[in-house]
């Protein structure tokens, strides 16, 4: 039998994206294979995915990646979620936090015990009740330790970082494992007219580079998925208007949070993201309601710290390809879409979709039904993703400007539609298919936004209220405590990860 098993895999594009399955591919597939990244060293990289959601321990952990030799070479900082401010009202804030959210009772979620009690002034704000959510407000961060049935045992976080650091990073753990780096910028592709499969690309250089198998991750300009395959992209702007980002260094700041700030201003929002050795920020906002030069002047009027140069303009159109696997080639990194960073995806779905490419790993007869179960999991995985986004701007009660005032009464998409008239009953969210964000997740940010629903389980009631008012106290109590355990983030930064 004829080995028809893939040879040469060619990588375009470096940056975060492309290092990332540079990294994996050199990981995984150890021996029979060539595996080619070309870069180019006169474009630069979007470079404002510099926080991420915990699965990304998940990817490092796989590639053997030391934790803090990784936070140390990357400037990074630790993450326990995001708080976002002026999203329901102008002056309201709650934290997204990652992990549990208080505990499970009756078999029921403890949303629902706390949500009758929330409504009879009986509970604290939902935070009270969250180890992330509490310790993030007071800068506190420490892994998980052995401590029985306390949250200290499973802290969920995920981290800050530089993210032209961590491409680096990854760069010199991938070409030490084999990977061929070439730097050069695409002059022309060859497509075989009969198969319509990739042949080759050709350098401004000369060089003519052939392989079996093309994955783009040369961002937005999606040279091979788009501009070469011609697969046609989704746009999203009805639901999701920012098309425009300013982003800024600014100094370091003191003390040291672990958490991402999304401030909403009046067309759009801005993210705080704090390292070790700057602070990363930008204003999403959209052109149509709002002139650069003043989105700029927002930016920098709002800063935590002292900018570090000039805020650098980036143009998107949120949305995803049509498809994004075609042929021989695959899309992965914004070559695929683009999702505004509002919940810190953008490296998760490069992350995922390595790992999917991995499961579904193709030889050179490129089965159909192989790429459509890529593309048919990817399609999901972006649908689910941008309706937990819409709900930030959807569910707002600001009609302080034209934008929020747009935000509040356009239509979304069925899908979730269903998720915010199921929960505006009785409090139920109803996870599909093991969509990416949990009911947590969706609890936190409804309540967060005021979104409240009629009542809770019926089977809350079983429970007499001086027993739920004890439940919630007795969590109150156990989450203080243990935030006064934590030391500061900085402190456990200086301990085991401070940056040279």
């Amino acid at each position: 039998m004829t080995n028809n098993n893939i040879q040469h895999i060619l990588i375009l594009g470096g940056g975060t994206a492309g290092w990332m399955t540079a990294a994996s591919l050199s990981h995984f597939l150890k021996s029979g294979y060539q595996i080619t990244l070309v870069e180019s060293d006169s474009i630069g990289t979007v470079g404002v995915g510099e926080a991420t959601i915990p699965q990304i321990q998940v990817f490092n952990k796989t590639l053997g990646i030391d934790e803090d030799d990784f936070i140390k070479k990357t400037q990074g900082t630790f993450k326990l979620g995001i708080e976002f401010v002026n999203w329901g009202q102008v002056g309201d804030s709650y934290i997204h936090g990652f992990g549990h959210l208080g505990q499970d009772m009756s078999a029921l979620p403890f949303h629902h015990h706390w949500w009758k009690l929330r409504q009879q002034n009986q509970a604290k704000p939902l935070a009270n009740y969250a180890l992330n959510c509490s310790a993030a407000y007071q800068n506190k961060f420490m892994r998980s330790i052995d401590a029985g049935n306390s949250p200290l045992s499973n802290i969920t976080y995920a981290y800050q970082f530089d993210a032209g650091l961590y491409a680096q990073y990854l760069k010199e753990y991938a070409t030490a494992r084999g990977v061929k780096h070439v730097i050069g910028d695409v002059e022309s592709t060859s497509v075989n007219a009969a198969s319509e499969l990739i042949e080759s690309i050709s350098l401004k250089s000369g060089n003519t580079l052939q392989a079996d198998f093309f994955i783009d991750c040369t961002g937005m300009r999606a040279l091979l998925i788009e501009k070469t395959l011609n697969i046609g992209y989704e746009n999203w702007q009805h639901w999701l208007p920012c098309d425009s980002a300013l982003a800024v260094p600014s100094k370091k700041i003191e003390p040291l949070p672990p958490y991402t700030r999304s401030t909403a201003h009046s067309a759009g929002w801005q993210w705080r993201i704090p390292l070790q050795h700057r602070t990363g920020n930008g204003h999403v906002f959209c052109s149509e309601y709002m002139k650069t030069s003043d989105a700029e002047q927002i930016l920098l009027d709002n800063l935590s710290s002292d900018a570090l140069q000039a805020p650098r303009l980036i143009n998107f159109t949120t949305g995803k390809r049509k498809a994004f696997w075609h042929k021989n080639c695959v899309a992965i990194g914004l070559s695929s879409g683009f999702m505004e960073p509002l919940e810190s995806t953008s490296i998760h779905l490069i992350q995922s979709a390595i790992a999917r490419l991995m499961s579904l790993f193709p030889d050179k007869s490129f089965n159909q039904a192989n790429i459509d179960e890529f593309n048919r999991q990817t399609h999901f995985e972006y649908d689910s993703i941008r309706d937990f986004i819409i709900l930030h701007y959807k569910a707002t009660q600001r009609e302080d400007s034209e934008f929020w005032r747009y935000c509040k009464n356009m239509p979304v998409p069925d899908s979730l539609q269903e998720k915010l008239d199921l929960f505006k009953q009785h409090g139920h969210v109803n996870r599909f298919n093991n969509e990416l964000f949990n009911e947590n997740s969706w609890v936190e940010v409804l309540f967060g936004q005021n979104i409240e629903p009629q009542g809770y389980h019926p089977m809350v009631d079983l429970v007499p209220v001086e027993q739920l008012k004890q439940n919630l106290a007795g969590i109150e109590n156990v989450v203080a405590q243990c935030v006064d355990y934590m030391p500061s983030q900085q402190t456990f930064i200086n301990q085991f990860c401070k940056a040279d």
